[in-house]
Order: C-alpha cells, then structure tokens, then sequence
C-alpha cells in the first residue's frame, strides 16, 4: 500500500510507492564512464592558463597558476553571476528584478583527470572541504552576497559538462526558496519547542536505526524519512553547528571519510550512478541561527520528474527509505 509521507524539515509531501518497491538493479541508468577524454582539459595540469586565474590553490613549491598544484579553485569562465556591480533593485509594477551580482567559483579537485570523488584520497577529499569552507568565508565578507550553494555534479546526466573531478561554488544576493522553506520550518519548530527540528531528528533516527546507513562519533548518514528520490542521502553533523563554514579541522576530517564512504556504498549498490551532492548552510550574513543545522544531500540520478511531480510539487519515490538503508549497509566499507 503506498503511502504519504510529510518531511518534517521542508513540510513536503511524499509519495512513497513501497507496493513497487524498487531494488537497485531495477532503475534504469546511464552509469558514468571513467574514461580519460580525447579533448584537452582546460582543468589539467599545464593548462593553468586556460582558466582565469585561481582565487585559492593548495600546492607546494610552485608559483601561482603554475602546475604543481593538488587543488585549484578559480572563477568561472562562463559564470552564471558576476562579482562586478551593484544590485542596483528596482520595481516594475509588480514584478521585482536586480543586477545578476554574485560569485561562481570552480573547485578543481585534483590535477588528476580521470579520477572520480570515490578514487580521491582522504586527504584530497578534505582539501575539497576546506576549499569550501574558506572560500565561504572570504565571499561572506562581501555584504551583498546573502547565501552560498556548494554542489557538485557527477555525471552528465547530473548536469556535468567537463569530465575533470570538479565542484562547484554560486554565492547569491537572495537565499533560495528551498532553503527559505527549511529556514522557515526549523525557526517555527525552534519557537515552539526551543529545540533544533535536524538535532531532535537525529536522535530519532539514531534510537530508530531503520534509516541509518554510517555514523561516526561526529556525523550520521540516513536516508530521509520522507526522501524525495530513491536513495536520497543526508549527512549530518551530531553536534548543531548551523553554518558549514564554521566547522574545524577534526571535522573536515572526519567528514572527508564519511562522504568518501558514503560515495563508495552508492557506486557500489547503484553501478556508478551520477548524482548531485549539495550542501546546505545559514545564511551568511545571519551570525546566529539556532534553529538550523548545515548538512549534506546526495541525490542519485535514478529517476526523472514527469507531470505529476512538476504540476503538484508532490514526488513519487519507488523506493521506500527504509529498503535503501538497508541495501547501502549492506554494501559494506563503513
């Protein structure tokens, strides 16, 4: 019997269609291929000056957009927003616009082509982190910057152009309806009950243990109670900590684990599948928010939006979130 499932965080509904249940050799997908491409990469080492040059690089010896780098983080060449400008806000009758003001960074994460996040060692998948976490910190100096949207894309069916291990940084001059909603949700639950909704979460999840894929003294995985998609995953930080950009370094550390297995238990269980990997964090320019709590959402790209999902905001999710875990634990490495 299928069943509807309210998301706590976001006041969504779901549909979890558990009468189908879907296992993961059932979903038809286009598995990402590791091949090296023919075409020259404007990522790899000796084509620094193929990008525009870098706003932070970890790298030993070697001068600036030189190689010898192990990371890189340089603006994008084609940005979808521009640092340059004023916001420069207006009305027309009942329609509002601004300036496209903002930042698009690119996070290459190592010299190497070929490798996937999964192949990348601990450390590099750390220095990942901390690129993300410093470079949030230098674009919440600029005060017309409100929200920034670190994501990457695997897979050209997740919306990747370029093969090289990559991810990516948008700052925005408004915070994200998304992320409104979920703001929105967690301040009103912290107003009533004087609690974070994600701690009180955790907690339940951690006595349930039914949607538990890894936990760590510091983090823990689930599937979502009311997961959108087939094997939607969360990381989340046991201790509150509302802003990304505040965590430390044993943190990071242990966060480069738990996303490396993470990765690993889904390109085992699903065949290589491309995903969207989002973090979500406060606002930047909100110093205190009690009530929310940054966390990571993996998203495979296993099904698509039709009709149904577009016209009434409702998704349908063939596989319960319950199954999920259970397949992801039983892939192993954590």
């Amino acid at each position: 019997m299928p069943e509807l499932r309210k998301d706590p965080i976001s006041d969504r509904w779901v549909i979890i269609a558990n009468d189908r249940v879907r296992r993961p050799g059932d979903f038809v997908r286009q598995s990402v291929p590791n091949v090296p491409s023919e075409h020259p990469c404007p990522f790899c080492p000796g084509n620094e000056d193929k990008t525009p040059p870098e706003l932070l690089a970890h790298r030993s010896g070697s001068g600036a957009n030189q190689p010898g780098w192990s990371l890189r983080v340089v603006p994008s060449k084609y940005p979808v927003l521009r640092v340059e400008g004023d916001l420069e806000r207006e009305g027309d009758g009942l329609f509002d616009r601004m300036e496209g003001i903002g930042a698009h960074e690119i996070v290459i994460e190592s010299p190497e082509h070929a490798l996937s996040m999964t192949e990348l060692a601990e450390s590099s998948i750390e220095q990942v982190l901390w690129a993300f976490r410093d470079r949030a910190r230098d674009l919440r100096n600029d005060r017309r910057l409100r929200y920034v949207m670190m994501f990457k894309n695997y897979g050209e069916a997740a919306g990747a152009h370029l093969e090289h291990s990559h991810s990516q940084l948008i700052a925005l001059p408004v915070v994200p309806k998304r992320v409104q909603e979920e703001l929105d949700v967690a301040k009103r639950y912290y107003d009533f009950k004087e609690r974070c909704i994600f701690c009180d979460m955790i907690r339940q999840e951690m006595k349930a243990g039914v949607r538990v894929v890894t936990e760590t003294d510091q983090f823990l995985v689930v599937e979502p109670y009311a997961a959108r998609f087939p094997f939607e995953t969360w990381i989340l930080p046991k201790k509150h900590q509302s802003h990304f950009e505040e965590s430390g370094a044993p943190q990071l550390n242990n966060l480069a684990w738990v996303l490396k297995t993470t990765l690993r238990k889904l390109e085992r269980s699903l065949e290589r599948p491309p995903f969207n990997l989002l973090v979500h964090t406060a606002p930047l320019q909100d110093t205190s928010c009690p009530h929310y709590h940054w966390h990571i959402e993996i998203i495979p790209k296993l099904t698509r939006m039709a009709g149904f999902e577009m016209g009434t905001g409702f998704y349908i999710n063939p596989t319960p979130p319950e199954e999920s875990a259970r397949f992801l634990r039983d892939a192993g490495l954590g």
